[in-house]
């Protein structure tokens, strides 16, 4: 509920401070005293549009400052804890406007924007008056409402049902659409795909095999200095004798020997059959190098090809000769999809259709209990209607399909609540069918009986009770005090059957001292209140009859 309003140098306010309470909050003062100053600021610290016209006379900012105490699950907190900003027992909306005409807005002292600061208004006060309605006149609000009052009295679930199968339904249409996509774009590459998948198939590159070839051709390069070398060094051993037969021998006789030398000649036993060994292996790894730089003339040819192959097709493919390999797995990943994707693309097809047929099932669903909630909802509208003096009207909750493009989490619906003031007259938008007065006291039977599924904090009516009196103006006191018991209402109103109601009563008044006039608002005792409801019953002169029928209206307004 609002708690405070705080009010500087708004037109002729100078310093204005008012505590609200709970139940039904009547203001009341003659034509002029400001009551329309006091709504027109508490308008501003919910984000409404600022106008420096509004600072007091010789002032050089406006400052405004509501203050809200709210149940923890009100849906404020959530955007206020999106947007970071601390939370506390209570929401502190203030609006700064300067002599500039540039507008600063805060919450709980942080700054926001005043689009922000505007959408927590929005959440928080719903206002109806003569000239100004905002909440359930924009008809962007109304599947919530009804969905809020068919919540209460069903409890049947089928909203989040129906989320749940949207939810799913996009996303099984969503991974179709994607491989219908990639289907389609490998339709279109398909005889590429397979020209590239053949072509690298048939070179199969593997990864290290530029290094490797890299490396063969620059020894194949020296082939021929390797093969002098290799001739020469053979020539020479050759020439000198057979190294390892010359060893073996040496180390026959020095064994036949050892024996008798103590143990003095094992050693150099041992290094000669070492070098025997090695000497032999040297011989025939140089033969076997010789063997094969001798056995395949063309292999440096053929490396030299290959590289230049590779190469090639790297350059054509934009990578690497190592990240063939990768391309080709690719290239037939691809040539896969076309093969397999329309069988997949099939699959997906009916997991869409599946996930379709849920949604249109939940959404139907949640069709039929809206429809019924609505009738409900007209029926017990129209047994409001006509203690408001609106009993020629007819109110009308209309539930129609919408386009498939419009379809949503919500399901198919368009709900819109239409009215006809004149019989035979079509029912048609709120906004364009009442009057001022018609269409706050609309509101009022509606507001009554949606109580209890809103969740607005507060609820302001600026003179709902124009145009009427006597039993039509006791009719509206007795709906705002019953709408009041579920929420914080607070109303402006000229009429004392109306203020008889109230749970709690502040009179508007304006005041000039030391030439300077400004507005002042002021909780009324008991005593106070009887002589302003009498004043409110008889005029500029209260009579004794004027305090009786006020006694009267507050000992028990007529029910």
């Amino acid at each position: 509920m609002l708690t405070h309003l705080s009010i500087r140098d708004v037109v002729i306010v100078d310093n204005l401070d008012v505590d609200f309470a709970q139940g039904l909050c009547v203001l009341t003062g003659e034509t002029g005293a400001g009551k329309s100053i006091v709504l027109d600021s508490l308008g501003l610290a919910l984000g409404g549009r600022a106008d420096a016209g509004m600072i007091r006379s010789g002032a050089d900012k406006l400052t405004v400052t509501a203050s809200f105490t709210l149940p923890r699950k009100h849906p404020a907190f959530a955007i206020l804890a999106e947007q970071d900003i601390s939370l506390e027992d209570d929401v502190v909306l203030r609006r700064v406007v300067g002599s500039d005409g540039r507008s600063r807005a805060f919450i709980n002292d942080q700054p926001v924007s005043v689009g922000l600061l505007r959408d927590i208004g929005a959440r928080l006060v719903e206002v109806h008056g003569q000239f100004e309605t905002h909440g359930l006149l924009d008809p962007a609000t109304h599947i919530a409402a009804l969905d809020a009052y068919r919540r209460v009295k069903s409890r049947d679930g089928l909203d989040a049902a129906c989320a749940e199968a949207w939810a799913a339904w996009r996303a099984a249409a969503a991974t179709l659409k994607a491989a219908q996509d990639t289907l389609s774009s490998a339709l279109a590459e398909e005889e590429t795909l397979r020209h590239q998948v053949n072509e690298l198939s048939t070179l199969a590159p593997k990864a290290g095999e530029e290094t490797e070839l890299t490396a063969a051709r620059s020894v194949m390069r020296h082939g021929e200095q390797i093969m002098k070398a290799m001739t020469e060094a053979r020539t020479v051993i050759a020439e000198n004798s057979d190294v390892e037969a010359a060893l073996r021998g040496a180390l026959a006789r020095v064994s036949r020997v050892a024996a008798q030398a103590g143990g003095k000649l094992d050693t150099l036993c041992q290094a000669l059959d070492r070098a025997a060994i090695e000497a032999g292996e040297a011989l025939r790894e140089m033969d076997r190098v010789f063997a094969d730089f001798d056995a395949d003339p063309a292999a440096l040819e053929r490396a030299e090809e290959r590289l230049f192959a590779l190469k090639a097709a790297a350059r054509k493919h934009n990578t690497t000769v190592d990240a063939l390999a990768d391309v080709l797995t690719a290239l037939k990943a691809r040539l896969a999809a076309v093969d397999g994707g329309a069988e997949n693309v099939k699959r997906l097809a009916a997991s869409e259709k599946s996930a379709r047929m849920a949604y249109d099932q939940a959404a139907k669903a949640l069709s039929t209990t809206r429809t019924e909630a609505a009738a409900m909802l007209d029926k017990l509208v129209a047994k409001e209607l006509a203690p408001l003096k609106l009993d020629k009207a007819t109110f009308k909750t209309v539930v129609a399909p919408k386009p498939e493009a419009a379809w949503n989490e919500s399901g198919m619906d368009r709900v819109a609540f239409e009215i006809s003031t004149n019989p035979g007259m079509p029912p048609g938008p709120l906004d364009k069918i009442a009057s001022g007065g018609e269409l706050a006291r609309f509101m009022l039977a509606l507001k009554v009986v949606l109580a209890g599924s809103q969740d607005r904090a507060a609820l302001i009516f600026d003179e709902v009770d124009a145009g009427i009196s006597g039993a039509t103006a006791n009719a509206v006191g007795e709906r705002l005090a019953r709408l009041a018991k579920n929420v914080q209402v607070i109303v402006v109103t000229h009429a004392p059957q109306v203020a008889a109601r109230g749970d709690n009563h502040w009179r508007v008044s304006k005041a000039t001292r030391a030439g300077q006039t400004s507005t002042k608002v002021e909780q009324l005792s008991t005593a106070a209140r009887r002589e302003e409801i009498a004043r409110m019953l008889a005029g500029e002169k209260i009579t004794d009859e004027a305090r009786a029928a006020a006694d009267s209206l507050l000992s028990g307004p007529l029910s």
